[in-house]
């Protein structure tokens, strides 16, 4: 009898010890990392960049569209940029998501995290004759792109490439279209014509 009341006693204990230690690992974990996880930032939805280049107090604008967004179906515009040879414009770009009614304004977004994104604009062919300077910058006095100066050479034919990189915690002076993730790249056709 006082052994079945040993074992009994003892088991009454190792259950009492592994429920203090797992409501202890319990009360560890911090309850507002359960209730509130730091939310992913999410990549935006774009699904629009337009390019509006000024020159004289006239603006054209060059259009890429594509409603669904990255992947699926191809866009539905994508703009040949057509410019003045020896001008220089200014530009400025906007990125939308038009998926949403009424579309979102993603220009704003990028602008506000500004210390987070950068825009590159490359020239794709090597040839062609023309030189870019950001307008804009974000918090550190990095550049972000949204606005900035193009100068265009003699006449000739060939692209460029609008990249949109979110770079968060790595955004530097240095920062390289290396860097970061892509959140939208189109490449133009360019003619430049006398």
């Amino acid at each position: 009898m006082n052994f079945k009341m040993t074992i009994m006693k003892s088991t009454k204990t190792i259950a009492f010890v592994l429920s203090a230690l797992f409501l202890g690992f319990l009360s560890a974990c911090n309850s507002d990392d359960v209730e509130n996880p730091t939310p992913p930032n999410e990549e935006e939805v774009i699904t629009t960049l337009l390019l509006n280049f000024t020159n004289a107090g006239q603006t054209t604008t060059f259009a890429y569209r594509d409603p669904d967004g990255d992947g699926g179906n191809p866009a539905t515009q994508q703009d040949d940029v057509v410019l003045s040879a020896n001008t220089t414009y200014t530009l400025t770009i906007e990125f939308l998501n038009e998926a949403e009614t009424p579309a979102e304004d993603i220009t704003a977004e990028v602008e506000e995290e500004g210390d987070e994104h950068q825009v590159f604009i490359s020239n794709a062919t090597g040839a062609l004759p023309f030189t870019y300077t950001y307008g804009d910058q974000d918090v550190n006095g990095n550049p972000i792109g949204l606005t900035g100066t193009v100068t265009t050479g003699d006449a000739t034919t060939g692209s460029m490439t609008v990249t949109l990189k979110h770079q968060p915690e790595v955004k530097s002076a240095t920062s390289t279209i290396a860097d970061g993730e892509t959140d939208i790249e189109v490449s133009f056709a360019v003619s430049i014509n006398q």
